[in-house]
Parts: C-alpha cells; sequence; structure tokens
C-alpha cells in the first residue's frame, strides 16, 4: 500500500485568508516545487479536517480548488492523488496515442466494446455508405502513464476494421497503415458538455463534470471517409493547442 501524504499546515485563525485557501495553498507549493510527484496520495478530506480541526466541506473545498487547478485528480477507490502532466495536443492531424508517446507519456488502451452493427441514416451519411451498411463501432479508454485521460468512440467500415487485440495494442491510425489505408485530411469540432454518469465512472470524475469532446470524421487523399470519432477528454489533465494567423 502506497504512502499518504499528510500536508504539514498551519492554520492561522485570525487572518482573513479563508481557511480553504490556508489549506490548499502549502499543498499547491508542494506540488508545484516538485516535492509531491505525480501520483502520490494525498490525506482525505475526513482525516484532513479532524487533524485541522475545520469543518470537512472547508477540506474539501481546498482539495476540489486543486482539483480545477489541474493539480489534484479525485477517483472513488482511488483517492486523491497529484495529477500528471498536464497533456497539451497540438491541432494537427495525428493520432492520440502517437502525440502521447511524442510527449514522453506511456499511452496504453482498454477496448471498452467492439461490436459490428448497422450504419444510421446520419453516420451512413458521413462516411459516405449507404443507410444500413455494416460498420465497426468501437469504444476504447486511452491512458497516460496510468491515468485515464479519454474515451474514444470511432466507426469504421467494415472492410478496414482493426480487429480487437489491434486496437488493443496500438492507435487507430497505426491500426489503419497496415491496411495501407493513411489519413490526409480530416474535418473535426471541439466543445464541451457534462460527464455522463457511466463516462465519470469510466474516466475517474464526478457526474456532471465538464469534458472536451471532439468529432472527427478522417479522410484519405482521396476523399474516402475512414473513421468518424467521437471522443471525450479530461479537461484536468488535457487540452488543445492552436496556432493561429491573421489573414
Amino acid at each position: 500500500m502506497d504512502e499518504t501524504y499528510t500536508p504539514d499546515i498551519t492554520i492561522d485563525r485570525t487572518s482573513d485568508r479563508p481557511l480553504y485557501e490556508q489549506i490548499a495553498g502549502p499543498i499547491e507549493a508542494a506540488i508545484l516545487s516538485g516535492e509531491l510527484a505525480a501520483g502520490a496520495r494525498i490525506e482525505d478530506e475526513v482525516s484532513m479536517a479532524q487533524r485541522l480541526d475545520v469543518a470537512r466541506p472547508t477540506a474539501r473545498r481546498a482539495l476540489q480548488e486543486l482539483v480545477a487547478k489541474g493539480l489534484l485528480t479525485r477517483r472513488r477507490g482511488v483517492g486523491t492523488r497529484v495529477a500528471p502532466p498536464h497533456v497539451h495536443r497540438p491541432m494537427k492531424l495525428s493520432s492520440l496515442n502517437e502525440d502521447l508517446a511524442d510527449a514522453g507519456f506511456t499511452p496504453t488502451t482498454k477496448v471498452l466494446s467492439y461490436q459490428v452493427r448497422e450504419a444510421t441514416a446520419d453516420e451512413a451519411e458521413q462516411l459516405g455508405l449507404k443507410a444500413g451498411e455494416g460498420v465497426l463501432a468501437v469504444s476504447r479508454l486511452r491512458y497516460a502513464d496510468d491515468h485515464p485521460l479519454a474515451i474514444l468512440n470511432n466507426l469504421i467500415p467494415l472492410d478496414i476494421a482493426p480487429t480487437w487485440q489491434e486496437l488493443g495494442d496500438r492507435g487507430l491510425y497505426q491500426c489503419l497503415q497496415q491496411r495501407e489505408v493513411r489519413i490526409a485530411s480530416a474535418s473535426q469540432s471541439i466543445g464541451a458538455r457534462g460527464a455522463t454518469a457511466q463516462e465519470a465512472e469510466t474516466l475517474g470524475e464526478e457526474e456532471g463534470a465538464p469534458l472536451l469532446t471532439m468529432h472527427r470524421v478522417g479522410r484519405t487523399a482521396e476523399g474516402r471517409a475512414v473513421e468518424l470519432g467521437n471522443h471525450v477528454y479530461r479537461p484536468s489533465l488535457y487540452s488543445f493547442q492552436f496556432t493561429l494567423f491573421t489573414s
């Protein structure tokens, strides 16, 4: 069992500074200085409140403030831990798996579901198929090091669909390249919404927590749509980077 970090905190009840800030401050300083490494377990709010003689909501708010800054993660059954380095993904035509590896993370994948089914009319239109044609619907959980980062939902035409094993071992783009299918362009949109109960449980977030979303249709140089993706990301660990130019 890993050791739990008990922060050295001195409460000044005569100060105008809110108690939750007096608690959060030393923890934040320890994280930013490197004293606390990514993955380190932090004392839970119940024991912290008892030890510091403050109300439990005060301790909870202190920890939640650090979660909001992307410094801590809270997950049922795992506890409160120091967050891994933030993933800043450049907005380019590349796979998340490759971007994580390039940034120095160890990406791993868990295939959550793998189903062959008929495409809906809207899905068929986006993929250039006939309504009712078969597609592979696959959902994967992508980790950065040991931290759940994103849920990747993809639809792929059956004639180029990778196997379950392939999608668990490598990124989708690598799987397609093995079939001599190369994505040359993509249209995508970025948004945000609250996490569903299932997404929250999978990603270790609270239900309703904000998630980044990306919808993408990837095409070959010949214009064939070969990937329809709907992905969600934890914003506490992940962000997109844009480079803008004046016209």
